[in-house]
């Protein structure tokens, strides 16, 4: 029987070739998981029967597959053309008036307030799973009210099935476009833009070391995080120690979180806006440490309920402080990796720095700095290439498949940018705020990402190894084999190998790599005076490396 409604109160995760891979578990969790604490905004999703009656309806299922056969599947040189036509032949067909009505009730039935506000997502059947994330490749509208508005908005999420990034990655992946529905999900709004939001993985996202929950978050609307347009807060929390019930928090970087993403007064044109956060903001992490560990409990829940590690969306409602989860859907990278197998990076010689950010995957490559300000600057590319620029979009997405690396000023390990990289397989170097002024276009530079959490970006080529080790091959000796760390950093990526143990640290290089702050410093904080940086190591009669950047070198927060 065709539903064209289905409230997540009656949607689960078996629901997925109905209502697509986001609404299936947003259902999943609203039925299964909110007993266990777990908050998730109410709403309904608008199937994939309503999708193709819409095309019924207007005749248009033939005209599309007409289209999309006349794509260049090699070069994908007429993608944008086939991509317009395909959204201009669903943006110019009507929803029938039994479809419009069961939609104007459902929202009606969400909240005593006429006109509430809601997120209206798409939720394409392939989407969000294990094999496909389909990351930002369709749109989600926010802050919609009104029953014109709403419906104007469904029409749009059923178009960008077929945007530009979605029809290639739909290609890439082999999926047949006829075979692929659409489904809306419409969601009560969390005020974020009077909070703050972010994405969380229960993985740490770089290595697949499964004992810790990555946290990112920035203030306002989180769209801010998925394009990379700032730098987000991030935290580590060890699952061990979060299910003994002790204080779990490992690790807390502070972003930038230059811009907050809010509503706009002009709903039609701009439903958002970003404008700077002041400074009273950037220099205050988004969430307590009581959020920090809800968020991780309810990540934690979440991971158990589906049996594989997640990637989670959370917003906190600036009204009512209340936190929410608004998505989950399976981490795509390390499920399927032979943990075995190693491929082991290593640099052979120094170089002079350009830059520093944060690693993406563990790989080194040389190439040829190409500056771009957006994709439409895009000529030629190649895997000899490395894209310099500002921040990515999903609209890049057609490019990174192109090139042989990426580096970005803005954006955090959980942003777009990230996230495809590491399914494409292609070392990233994000947020490293002032790339596009020290690298030159066209010039040879080397990109490191072997090194740890931290990515470098050298002057010219160097010289690097490339060795794959097999440790099933290995057999460990009645003795315990432990290892000694020279920087923390490592620790994740070096779990993996055979061990009894990884962690014993010496103080230094604790101080060294982590603090960066020389301990002279922190004693006599009180007598340095404001002045500059090789003053203040003349003062203190200290030594810091170089490489000093992002931290503030007065930061009590530093201390352990």
């Amino acid at each position: 029987m065709k539903k064209y409604i289905k409230h997540f109160n009656e949607t689960g995760i078996q629901d997925v070739p109905w209502v697509g891979g986001k609404n299936a578990s947003l259902g999943e969790m609203y039925n299964e998981l909110t007993s266990q604490g777990v908050n998730v905004p109410n709403g309904f999703a608008i199937t994939s029967h309503a999708f193709w009656d819409f095309l019924d309806d207007n005749s248009l299922r033939n005209p599309l597959q007409t289209i999309l056969t006349q794509l260049d599947t090699q070069t994908y040189a007429n993608l944008n053309q086939i991509g317009e036509k395909a959204r201009n032949l669903i943006l110019g067909g009507k929803l029938s008036s039994d479809l419009s009505q069961k939609i104007i009730e459902a929202y009606q039935g969400l909240s005593e307030n006429e006109n509430c506000a809601v997120a209206v997502r798409s939720s394409a059947t392939a989407e969000d799973l294990p094999e496909a994330s389909f990351a930002g490749q369709h749109d989600t509208f926010l802050n919609i009210e009104g029953e014109s508005a709403l419906l104007g908005a469904v029409k749009k999420c059923f178009a960008s099935l077929y945007t530009n990034r979605a029809i290639k990655y739909r290609d890439e992946k082999g999926f047949k476009h006829e075979e692929v529905a659409l489904s809306v999900g419409v969601q009560n709004m969390v005020r974020a833009d009077k909070g703050c939001s972010g994405v969380g993985f229960t993985i740490e996202p770089e290595s697949g070391f499964e004992n810790v929950i990555l946290l990112s978050g920035v203030w306002g609307l989180g769209e801010n995080i998925v394009q990379g347009a700032v730098n987000p807060d991030e935290y580590y929390i060890f699952k061990p120690i979060l299910e003994q019930g002790k204080f779990p928090i490992i690790q807390k970087r502070m972003g930038d979180k230059k811009l907050t993403m809010i509503y706009s007064k002009s709903k039609e044109n701009n439903p958002t806006i970003n404008i700077h956060t002041p400074l009273p903001k950037q220099r205050q992490f988004v969430l307590s440490d009581e959020e920090i560990i809800t968020l991780a409990n309810w990540a934690s829940v979440i991971e158990k309920h589906y049996r594989k590690p997640m990637d989670i969306e959370w917003a906190k409602d600036g009204l009512t402080d209340e936190l929410y989860i608004i998505q989950a859907r399976p981490e795509t990278v390390h499920h399927s990796k032979n943990k075995n197998l190693l491929i082991q990076y290593r640099l052979e010689e120094k170089g002079k720095v350009l830059a520093t950010g944060n690693a993406v995957g563990s790989k080194i490559k040389v190439g040829m700095a190409r500056l771009l300000n957006s994709p439409q600057d895009a000529k030629n590319l190649s895997q000899d290439h490395i894209i310099i620029t500002d921040t990515i979009t999903p609209d890049w997405d057609p490019l990174l498949k192109q090139v042989g690396g990426i580096i970005t000023n803005k954006g955090g390990r959980t942003s777009h940018a990230a996230i495809v990289a590491r399914e494409l397989g292609v070392p990233a170097i994000v947020g490293c705020i002032k790339a596009t002024t020290t690298i030159k276009d066209c010039e040879t530079i080397t990109l490191s990402c072997a090194q740890g959490k931290t990515g470098y970006i050298y002057e010219g080529k160097l010289h690097f190894s490339e060795e794959e080790i097999d440790f099933s091959n290995i057999r460990m000796p009645h003795t315990e084999a432990k290892m000694i760390l020279a920087d923390p950093e490592n620790a994740f990526q070096l779990s993996f190998y055979p061990n009894d143990g990884v962690g014993l640290l010496r103080m230094e290089f604790i101080i060294t790599h982590s603090v960066k702050v020389h301990p002279m410093a922190l004693v006599k904080f009180d007598d340095l005076k404001n002045t500059t940086e090789i003053e203040l190591q003349k003062q203190a009669g200290l030594f810091y490396r170089s490489t000093l950047t992002g931290y503030s070198y007065y930061s009590c927060s530093l201390l352990p």
